[in-house]
Parts: structure tokens; C-alpha cells; sequence
């Protein structure tokens, strides 16, 4: 029998299944580790400690449970949150933790300069995308400026799954759909790396471009007595975490769209052509001659935590979310009036505004932690209901939305976000996340299976319906004014805060 094995880096946890060649899962494993926020607006990982030092444990992990040879795992495949940014000298040392993606705004300035001196018009024509807190161009600049040092000592710019791959096998390699992220070095439209826009970042600095399934080396004798692997195991290039899970629960064809219920809501639905509206994000997919359009909330099930972390400090540690979603069950449609803005870490698409705030609005002595609760798994809707009308109107509207994640396990957030957008979400069978697809993903390199195969190892198991309900349109419409009365001022705050203490 033949195996793949798939280890997927999430912003806190990491996962790894060992799957079979008709995706039956031998093994599962997972480690957990935390998101650092050193400042207002940053976030990071320890990229020896969160990234390889899980990947080894759970590499070590899958093997031993499974009671496989080594040998029978005939391809690795990686994934990670992404887009990162991390600088390495020449030994692969990192200088630094790694930045995360949109979550992490400490590059506003940035943006704000290479937009100046290059034009947001010229940026978006070469590289198909407006710079935003989840582009890794103005977080390079960032590191530049700011550390000259550390930056004199670069040798290459890496990404979480880059970083893997590069302890794997010793390759500096990077995919297509990771790579659209670092504009303005990266030409969607040459599918290669230019400085034609900005010479701020030597070329030699950046990773080898290749495709998520193209095999990029083999474990290193060093790797394989690191992680239990067999030395010459063929390791694929990998992607961000987003694209294996679209993979993973059947995101084939053009028209089809993943809405992942994560620390952020992702998006992504593929289609046969590359649209062109700055308000969203685009990237050749994984394969070629296909191109994915993306959106995303950039807090999402991190504003559960948070939540859990400071208002449910009372409740027992077993089981604590069901608790609170039990409370929010109480509160009706609507959670009382209260509306949540969830933009706690900047707003992504649709609005692209880092300095954007959280805000609860209409708060009265009689709301209870059932409403406040309600309220923000609400607010998250509305805010995909935002990037979902962004849809339409680039002619973009999804056929088939498959909805996957640790969110769709809260029947409210998943229900609200069906009637919030008057949508179906079907759900599969399995919501092992990115790392199945990772293994689906190695043997569609081996060329054991073919793309359609994924719903003979994952077939559709539910679907929830809209029920549309009025109170939504009419609550709606007050989202989206209180963001927009209120963003000056968080711009005005965040400018305060950024000013030398």
C-alpha cells in the first residue's frame, strides 16, 4: 500500500494526517502553539519553535501510530498560514519571528509609500492586486527599513511553507499562489518575479517559483533523522493553508468557492479568467491555466477566542464554546440590537483599511453575554455578506459554496451566514482541514489519483439552507453605515498610537 503524508502549519495548531491511496486517514496528529502580538497590530510565530519543531513532533507522531514503514510514505506534502514573511541568512537561520499574514497591519506606512511612488494603478495592472496588510511587499520593506542589520545579513525571503520545504530538503522554493503576494515583485501576468516597479528588493533574495504539486527535492539525510522520514522522499512545493483546504473538501471547478471557517474567514472561488476589481485578491490557483479570486475577514474565529479568553473566564474549560453558543441561543435573531463590526485586526476585502476597529454598537444594561456573543458571530456574517455582494458585482457570484473549518461546527455562525447571504453551504464529510488535502495534493503529484477523486475520499455529508430572515436586511444596512461614520476616527486613533511613546 501507498501512503501520503500531509502536515498543514495553522495559525494555532499544527496537523498532519498519513492517508492512504483511496484517502482512508492511518494517522492523525496535532500540536498546539500560539500566536504572538508583541504590539498592537503584529502578529508572529517562532518559526523553529511553531513551524519545524511541530512538524517534527508530528511527523514523529503520525509514524509511530500508524505502524507504517517509512518507506510506504511515497510523497510529503506541506502547507501553512500564509502569505508570511520571514528573512534567513545564508545557513537558513531566521532573523526574526515570522510576520503573519493580514492579521499583522505593522506595515501601513509601507503601503502607503510604495503606493505613493509607484501608483496604486501601476501596481495593480503588473501584479493583479491592490497592496493590503496581507500583501508580504510592504512587510519586507518594513523589515528593511526598520532593521538594517538584520536585513544586511539576508540571504532569502521566505514564507512559512517555503521555510518547511527548505528544512525538508534543503531547496529555497516557492508556489505561484504564495508568490502573488509579495507585489509589487511579482508579475501575475508573466506568472515570474520583476523588479520593473521598485528595485527596494534584490531578486536574488526571492525563492524559486514553482507549481503547489510540483516535486521541489527529497528529505535530507539531516531531515529524516529529524522528523522520521525515509532519506529520498520526494516533498512537494506546497501552498498556504487556504488552498489545501479548498482542495481538500472538492474546490475543483471554475464557479466553485471555499468559504473556510478559521481564525479568519477565507475565500476562494476558482475561475477560468482573471478578473480585474482592486477590491478583491487574485492568484494564478494551483494548476495552471486556472486562477482563484480571494477575499477574506481578517478575524474570524480569532475573535472567539478572544472572546472565550476574556468573557468566559467563569465557564468550565470542558467544552467551553458550546457553552457559549448555548447562551447565544438565547438571544433572538437580531442579538437584541447589538451590532459587531469584527475588523479587531484591520479590514481586509473588500475595504482594505488596516487602521479599521472592532466596534460593539447599541450596547444596554439589559444585553447579556448570550447577545454579546450572538452579536459577533453575526457581525463575522455581515462581514462576509459584504465580500459576497463585492461577488456579484465583479460577476463573480459563486455556484456551489462549500463551507469547511472549526466555524462550522457553531450551527449559529454557520446558519447566520447562510441567511445573512442567502446562500446553500455544503459541508463534507470530513473537515480534517488542510493537511488532507496536503496528502491529496501529494498523491495528485505522484499520479495515484486525479482531481475529481477527492469526492471519492471526501463526499458531501449536509447542507445548510438560507432562511432569510428580515431582521438581517434590515440590521444590515447599519453595518455597513457605522463602519463607514466610524473609520476616520479608528484612523485617527491608530495614527495616535503609532506615534513614538
Amino acid at each position: 500500500m501507498n501512503y501520503t503524508l500531509g502536515i498543514d502549519i495553522g495559525t494555532y495548531e499544527t496537523k498532519g494526517v498519513i492517508a492512504d491511496s483511496s484517502g482512508r486517514v492511518v494517522a492523525s496528529s496535532s500540536k498546539p502553539h500560539k500566536l504572538i502580538a508583541p504590539k498592537p497590530g503584529w502578529a508572529e510565530h517562532r518559526p523553529q519553535e511553531d513551524w519545524w519543531e511541530d512538524f517534527v513532533y508530528v511527523s514523529n507522531t503520525l509514524i509511530r501510530e500508524s505502524k507504517i514503514s517509512p518507506k510506504d510514505i511515497k510523497a510529503v506534502a506541506t502547507s501553512a498560514i500564509g502569505p508570511c514573511m520571514l528573512p534567513v541568512d545564508k545557513e537558513g537561520h531566521p532573523l526574526m519571528n515570522g510576520i503573519l499574514y493580514g492579521v499583522d497591519t505593522r506595515a501601513a506606512l509601507q503601503i502607503e509609500e510604495l503606493n505613493q511612488k509607484i501608483g496604486k494603478g501601476n501596481i495593480f495592472e503588473l501584479c493583479g492586486n491592490a497592496l493590503t496588510s496581507q500583501s508580504v511587499g510592504p512587510k519586507i520593506l518594513w523589515f528593511k527599513q526598520t532593521s538594517p542589520e538584520l536585513w544586511s545579513l539576508t540571504s532569502q525571503i521566505l514564507t512559512s511553507t517555503s521555510y518547511i520545504v527548505y528544512q525538508l530538503t534543503g531547496e529555497y522554493v516557492i508556489d505561484h499562489f504564495t508568490a502573488v503576494n509579495f507585489a509589487p515583485w511579482y508579475d501575475i501576468n508573466q506568472l515570474n518575479w520583476t523588479d520593473k516597479l521598485s528595485s527596494e528588493l534584490p531578486m536574488e533574495l526571492l525563492p524559486k517559483l514553482a507549481w503547489s504539486t510540483d516535486f521541489v527535492g527529497t528529505i535530507t539525510s539531516k531531515a529524516a533523522e529529524e522528523t522520521g522520514l525515509s532519506v529520498g522522499t520526494p516533498v512537494t512545493c506546497g501552498t498556504i493553508d487556504a488552498a489545501a483546504e479548498a482542495v481538500s473538501i472538492g474546490v475543483k471547478d471554475n464557479g466553485d468557492m471555499m468559504m473556510m471557517y478559521g481564525s479568519t474567514i477565507f475565500i476562494i472561488e476558482l475561475d477560468q479568467h482573471q478578473k480585474s476589481d482592486p477590491r478583491l485578491w487574485y492568484a494564478p490557483w494551483l494548476f495552471a491555466n486556472q486562477f482563484a479570486i480571494m477575499a477574506a475577514v481578517s478575524t474570524a474565529g480569532t475573535l472567539t477566542h478572544w472572546f472565550k479568553d476574556n468573557f468566559a473566564k467563569d465557564l468550565s474549560s470542558d467544552n467551553i464554546f458550546q457553552q457559549l453558543t448555548a447562551e447565544a441561543s438565547n438571544s433572538p435573531v437580531g442579538a437584541n440590537g447589538l451590532v459587531f463590526i469584527p475588523y479587531f485586526s484591520g479590514g481586509l476585502t473588500p475595504i482594505h483599511n488596516p487602521d479599521a476597529r472592532g466596534i460593539y454598537f447599541g450596547l444596554n444594561l439589559t444585553h447579556t453575554r448570550g447577545d454579546l456573543f450572538r452579536a459577533l458571530l453575526e457581525g463575522i456574517s455581515a462581514g462576509t455578506r459584504r465580500i459576497l455582494d463585492t461577488y456579484r458585482e465583479v460577476d463573480a457570484f459563486p455556484k456551489k459554496v462549500l463551507a469547511v473549518g472549526g466555524g462550522t461546527k457553531n450551527k449559529i455562525w454557520l446558519q447566520s451566514n447562510s441567511d445573512m447571504s442567502n446562500i446553500e453551504q455544503h459541508i463534507c464529510k470530513h473537515s480534517l482541514g488542510a493537511s488532507y488535502g496536503d496528502a491529496f495534493l501529494a498523491a495528485l503529484a505522484l499520479g495515484n489519483v486525479k482531481k475529481e477523486d477527492i469526492f471519492d475520499w471526501n463526499p458531501f455529508d449536509k447542507t445548510i439552507y438560507p432562511n432569510r430572515k428580515e431582521v438581517y436586511d434590515e440590521m444590515y444596512p447599519h453595518f455597513i453605515k457605522l463602519y463607514e461614520e466610524t473609520k476616520d476616527i479608528a484612523s485617527e486613533i491608530s495614527a495616535i498610537q503609532r506615534k513614538p511613546k
